[in-house]
């Protein structure tokens, strides 16, 4: 399980991985890496194993399907050894209680198998049912240091916008949690956005570290891999990035009537000439791109074929675009919701196979350590 045959990164300076200038090489390496991979998982994709997943915060929407949901079938059809997280326990990192986590987590499980998620060739898994894979986090906080935990980006934003709050301890590690729950499969392949590649720096770091300082340089872990993705951020009907807490997307699980109505709140702008312009008409271009990613057509050719229809011509093509492409998807939700002890023993099945693996590493991780014995 390692993606040895594809060339290996430039090793990066611990200390300067905050940097603008680490960053941006960290960036063009991805870049040019995720394009040798795409290649590879055409040969071969059963040698790469995968770990992606999502907090059970609420539905999942067009947004989660567009930009992750759909790339993680294609992955799993195409070969690709997938572990999908639900990650409980990160709910917790920026607030104060869970809310309603078994039901969101039935949630999620169901939108994940009706998009097309297999459970025999995927497995679905939740963090606080995986014992070893967050005893990893012990090992794993002894690598890091408290300025590379804060310089971290997503650690500051998430901080910033507390208003001052305090940093919880869980928010601070974040990333070292991440590390573990990428690790602890050895997985080497992770799909992420470009805000997220300094969050794999941080795991590929730990993972050297590790190997370097606790297993005299065998390799424990492998050093996991970005698969950038080309999706864009999708808008919401507001204007702004689809978002639950903004109610503002178009959840997998509305009904068809529900899409309509939620469509037909979607800001446009006054020009009834259709035309595609990211920079210039940003929530009518988005509209378009939403349409064309279902299959409609080309953004070009789907404003062309709109003309002078204006706002509403746009929204009736997206509308029925959504409502066609999601129309099996939601079929075979309502049979899923229809079923909870099926969804339940999926999560059991999953549960089950990622402490297998999680105990298994946990084992070696001990070894390497000389912490057995028995």
């Amino acid at each position: 399980m390692t993606s040895a045959a594809l060339p290996s990164d430039p090793p990066i300076d611990d200390a300067e991985l905050s940097t603008t200038e680490t960053l941006d090489r960290s960036l063009l390496s991805a870049v040019a890496r995720s394009g040798e991979i795409e290649q590879a998982l055409a040969t071969d994709a059963s040698r790469f194993r995968v770990l992606t997943g999502d907090r059970p915060t609420g539905r999942l929407h067009l947004g989660h399907y567009l930009g992750t949901l759909a790339n993680r079938v294609r992955l799993q059809d195409l070969g690709v050894q997938t572990m999908l997280l639900v990650a409980d326990y990160q709910v917790i990192t920026d607030r104060d209680d869970a809310g309603p986590i078994a039901e969101r987590t039935r949630e999620l499980v169901t939108d994940y198998l009706a998009a097309g998620i297999d459970p025999a060739r995927t497995t679905i898994f939740a963090h606080s049912a995986v014992p070893a894979l967050n005893q990893l986090m012990l090992p794993f906080l002894s690598l890091v240091t408290d300025s590379e935990l804060r310089r971290n980006p997503t650690v500051k934003a998430e901080n910033e916008a507390t208003g001052g709050r305090p940093m919880s301890g869980l928010l601070l590690t974040y990333p070292v949690h991440q590390a573990a729950d990428i690790l602890f499969c050895k997985a080497n392949l992770v799909p992420v956005g470009k805000d997220q590649l300094p969050h794999l720096e941080l795991t590929r770091v730990i993972a050297r570290r590790f190997n370097e300082r606790y297993a005299g340089g065998r390799t424990v872990f492998p050093s996991p891999d970005a698969l950038l993705s080309d999706a864009v951020n999708v808008l919401g009907v507001d204007g702004q990035k689809m978002s639950k807490s903004r109610r503002n997307t178009i959840d997998l699980a509305m009904t068809e009537d529900e899409t309509t109505k939620q469509l037909k709140r979607a800001v446009t702008d006054s020009d009834r000439n259709i035309t595609y312009d990211p920079v210039g008409r940003p929530e009518v271009a988005n509209l378009l791109s939403i349409a064309a990613q279902l299959g409609a057509g080309t953004p070009e050719e789907l404003a062309a074929q709109i003309g002078d229809g204006g706002g509403g011509g746009l929204k009736k093509l997206v509308t029925e675009a959504v409502n066609e492409h999601l129309r099996p998807i939601r079929a075979r939700r309502r049979e899923l919701e229809a079923d909870p002890g099926y969804l339940a023993s999926v999560l059991a099945e999953g549960n089950a196979r990622a402490n297998e693996i999680a105990d298994a590493t946990l084992a070696e991780v001990r070894e390497a350590m000389g912490m057995t014995y028995v």
